[in-house]
């Protein structure tokens, strides 16, 4: 392949005003690690597979570089102008398109991104992010409590409300739908979320706490907005969208609506890119992109539970979960990004009240700790599941162990039972 190096290779270069990709390069048989890079630079840039006779001088200056190169780890710099102001699909199209399709590469792996403040500012970021749902629920010092309705798919409308009925009335914070209910026929949309509204309105004046249902509105966009407008038109205050299978296009357009609605982020198919460590994309880049358009909460996994990337022995030294994603995704989304918002993690998957205080030690209160299975699974069912989970909280927030704290808390004590011989 023919290029010019000195527009696409230029190692030392000092980044200013460009987005920065770290990708781990795993060139084709016969390519140097410096080859494959120049391919990526400029198949993402300004270049194609051979010379052209349209190229012109100015164009130089928009040229991707590559500047660092550490064995396998490549950093390349996208100036600016090369990406239309606030469209995330126009800037992953470049960083994160055709370059995992191309022959000079055998794996590719975008490991990190960062921005300039130039592109920050094109942004909206949360309505409310952390603080903001904090001040919504009236919830200062502790974790929030979330569950999934279980099972994910089959329940009728009205068992559904049942059930999240019984978890806000047991000390969830928080009632959600699972990633792959929409609007079937056993449980329509507009019936699920008037129902299921009303028993949230029940259990709050009967618990004196806020609660909230963070109902699945994900659908073709124009759907997912009237679905939003309805949420909001019953006093629904949250929703939820899978923002990996509705698109960031689509999560753009929905929080651009400004609805003045919590979003709770899904992130369901995101392993297709992210499980691989030798290519796609990994989770930190998509949190990224998530915040700046601006979902307010976003699972980012659990290091423990049923999900890949757990850590099987919750016992492991403590300087391993600082080297996990979790943790590191969880540290991207509090940091300063000027104007917006931090975002609040949620950990979910194959969770139960045992795995909390481990939890909290590591990611400290500001998570929302969300179970499906492990409230809607315990021995004496959900509610009693519900006050495993809220006790469960309690003690560790009191230094209490689980073990102490159960002999004067039965439901806490029949979680333990049953969940902590599962493990």
């Amino acid at each position: 392949m023919k290029m010019r190096d000195y527009e696409y290779l230029k190692l030392g270069y000092e980044p200013r005003n460009n987005i920065v990709c770290l990708f781990r390069i795993e060139p084709a048989k016969g390519l140097s690690v410096i080859e494959a890079a120049k391919n990526v630079a400029l198949e993402s840039s300004t270049g194609t597979w051979t010379k052209v006779g349209t190229e012109k001088s100015y164009m130089n200056a928009l040229a991707a570089k590559v500047f660092s190169i550490k064995g396998n780890l490549v950093k390349i710099a996208y100036p600016s102008a090369l990406f239309e102001r606030g469209n995330v699909p126009n800037i992953l199209s470049s960083v994160a398109g055709n370059i995992f399709g191309m022959k000079a590469v055998k794996n590719l792996r975008l490991e990190d991104i960062s921005f300039p403040k130039s592109i920050i500012k094109g942004f909206k970021g949360p309505v409310f992010g952390t603080k903001g749902i904090r001040k919504i629920m009236k919830i200062k010092n502790r974790p929030l409590l979330g569950t999934i309705i279980k099972p994910k798919l089959g329940l009728k409308t009205k068992d559904h409300a049942k059930s999240a009925y019984e978890s806000w009335i047991g000390g969830c914070d928080f009632v959600k739908d699972d990633e792959n209910l929409a609007s079937q026929k056993f449980n329509e949309f507009e019936e699920r979320v008037a129902r299921t509204l009303e028993k949230a309105n029940k259990a709050e004046e009967e618990t004196g706490e806020r609660k909230a249902y963070l109902v699945n509105v994900t659908a073709e966009t124009n759907e997912m907005l009237r679905r939003a407008q309805l949420v909001k038109e019953l006093g629904g205050k949250f929703i939820m969208v899978d923002i990996i299978t509705a698109g960031f296009a689509g999560l753009q357009t929905l929080r651009n609506a400004n609805l003045k609605l919590a979003i709770h982020a899904h992130r369901a198919m995101h392993a297709a890119m992210t499980r691989n460590p030798k290519h796609g994309i990994r989770m930190i880049v998509l949190a990224d992109f998530a915040r700046l358009i601006g979902v307010d909460s976003l699972h980012i996994g659990t290091g423990i539970g049923k999900l890949e990337g757990s850590i099987s022995d919750v016992h492991e030294l403590e300087e391993e979960i600082e080297k996990d994603s979790v943790r590191e995704t969880q540290l991207r989304l509090k940091q300063d990004w000027h104007r917006i918002k931090p975002v609040l993690g949620v950990c979910s998957g194959g969770l139960h009240p045992g795995h909390f205080p481990y939890l909290i030690r590591h990611l400290g209160k500001d998570i929302i700790l969300q179970c499906g299975g492990g409230i809607h699974g315990h021995p004496s069912g959900s509610m009693a599941g519900a006050r495993a989970a809220r006790q469960a909280i309690e003690a560790t927030m009191q230094g209490i162990s689980l073990k102490e704290y159960s002999k004067n808390h039965l439901e806490l004590r029949e979680a333990l039972e049953k969940f902590e011989k599962a493990d």
